[in-house]
């Protein structure tokens, strides 16, 4: 399976971006989904996560401001952003957790897409 992220881009402070990862390919389950972020300097840190049953997690910085969301049929997961910060500009990624077949688990990463916030 392959993650086809997209919706990234400039933005002013107070802005909003939403962006979009899609799945792709055959799999045996999708599991948990997820949006990590890399900023400049920074190490890779996790933004906010969903299950299946659309439970969620945020990162403590984004609870807020921040809305993860999933379509399940669609095999794609949302990541609703508002209020953006200068310190929300980084590269975002959007992981999976897959299941090839019933008896091994996958992490699946998606290309990254840039987000920059100016101030």
């Amino acid at each position: 399976v392959q993650l086809q992220a997209s919706g990234g881009g400039l933005v002013q402070a107070g802005g909003s971006l939403r962006l979009s990862c899609a799945a792709s390919g055959v799999v045996f389950k999708l599991d948990d989904m997820g949006w990590y972020r890399q900023g400049p300097g920074k190490e890779r840190e996790l933004v906010a996560s969903i299950t299946t049953g659309g439970v969620t997690d945020y990162a403590g910085s984004v609870k807020g401001r921040f809305t993860i969301s999933r379509d399940n049929a669609k095999r794609t997961v949302f990541l609703q952003m508002n209020n953006l910060k200068p310190e929300d500009t980084a590269v975002y990624y959007c992981n999976a957790e897959t299941y090839p077949d019933p008896w091994q688990r996958r992490d699946v990463w998606g290309q990254g897409t840039l987000v920059t916030v100016s101030s």
